[in-house]
């Protein structure tokens, strides 16, 4: 018998969406929700909205005032028993005299991991962890990615028409999905803490890899933008250098890099073979500058090595219901792909109509 009830599920259930309200802003911290219930009345709720504000666990406990005393917390992700921005979640819980706290997910982060339970039961607050653990996992995988595997959540996003073109053969690519998709590239841009291309992408488009859409609630952030550009041929003109925000560029040969830190960007230097950088360790160092997601948007090129080095976490592709016809580019460049068993098998999570296209999300089999 399970030592949840149909009750608990409510109140994690309704934690979850309330860490969900985060989703744009909360990076690089998790998302969390908390719940407090006595009685059977919720008497406070809260979720964690930014880095440096306060916690789940106390937006709820201040909501609930006096109620707390006696109380269960339904918090998504164990509370923290060490000072950070914020003091510890853990002894606010104790002082309030809440009586148990359900978790659904033990925290890897190393500042946390366990501790906080620990705290909690030797203060003599029951606790029982578990509860609809998958579905925050699900949530906070850009998050526990950078803390367990030391690299970001890698989402790879294309725009394609019915039989899987990216372009004409001359470059020419805008529109080829509607509105309605690219407004929601603009929240996977928003739930990002870096938006990747290649240099290819930059000197053929000029792109400004921002979130332009300002009813998201977002805080104001704007992810990095990150360029891959082995030899440093990011022109000086570039949209994004003039952008609110930082530009990360990624070379192997920095020679001209002086020129480009005065326009605005920020150059580091990785290893790379003769036609690319080292994604590999792009991801690492993005992971050290506390980014959670990466959302790719480039080319065949760079989307094919990507796929190619098993970098790819997850796919997204807007299909537009279009036949673009022979003349044209391809999603993804992978020349050793030579005979049938070189394909990579899908699973396919989701599909769903975004205005006349198309959404298809996938990750790769195994």
């Amino acid at each position: 018998m399970s030592e949840f009830t149909a009750t608990d599920c409510v109140h994690m259930a309704r934690a979850l969406r309330l860490a969900e309200r985060g989703q744009y802003s909360a990076h690089p911290n998790p998302m969390v929700g908390c719940v407090l219930v006595r009685d059977g009345e919720v008497v406070g709720e809260g979720w964690h909205k930014a880095a440096g504000e306060a916690h789940a666990e106390i937006i709820a406990l201040h909501a609930a005032g006096e109620k707390a005393s006696g109380a269960t917390a339904y918090v998504t992700l164990e509370p923290c028993a060490h000072q950070g921005k914020t003091p510890p979640c853990v002894a606010a819980l104790v002082d309030a005299g809440v009586a148990e706290v359900v978790v659904a997910l033990k925290d890897p982060n190393p500042a946390v991991n366990g501790q906080g339970l620990q705290a909690l039961a030797g203060a003599g607050i029951q606790t029982r962890v578990g509860l609809m653990h998958g579905e925050v996992e699900l949530l906070l995988r850009g998050f526990l990615s950078r803390v367990t595997r030391q690299q970001p959540f890698v989402r790879l996003k294309m725009a394609s028409s019915l039989d899987g073109c990216i372009a004409m053969a001359t470059g020419e690519s805008q529109w080829i999905t509607g509105a309605d998709a690219r407004a929601d590239v603009q929240r996977l841009r928003a739930r990002s803490g870096a938006i990747m291309t290649g240099i290819g992408t930059v000197l053929a488009d000029d792109p400004s890899l921002t979130v332009r859409d300002t009813s998201l609630d977002n805080d104001g952030k704007q992810p990095f933008r990150v360029v891959l550009d082995r030899n440093l041929r990011m022109p000086l003109s570039a949209e994004m250098l003039a952008l609110a925000g930082r530009t990360l560029v990624y070379c192997h040969r920095d020679k001209n890099r002086h020129a480009l830190v005065e326009a605005g960007a920020q150059v580091i230097k990785v290893e790379g073979d003769r036609d690319t950088v080292d994604a590999k360790a792009v991801l690492h160092d993005l992971a050290d500058r506390q980014v959670n997601d990466v959302l790719v948007e480039a080319g065949p090129r760079l989307a094919g090595n990507l796929i190619e080095n098993g970098l790819v976490d997850e796919l997204v592709i807007y299909q537009s219901p279009h036949i673009m016809g022979s003349e044209t580019i391809g999603m993804f460049r992978t020349p050793t792909w030579t005979t049938l068993a070189d394909r990579r098998a899908l699973e396919i999570s989701d599909v769903r109509r975004v205005g006349a296209d198309t959404r298809i999300t996938a990750r790769f089999a195994g």
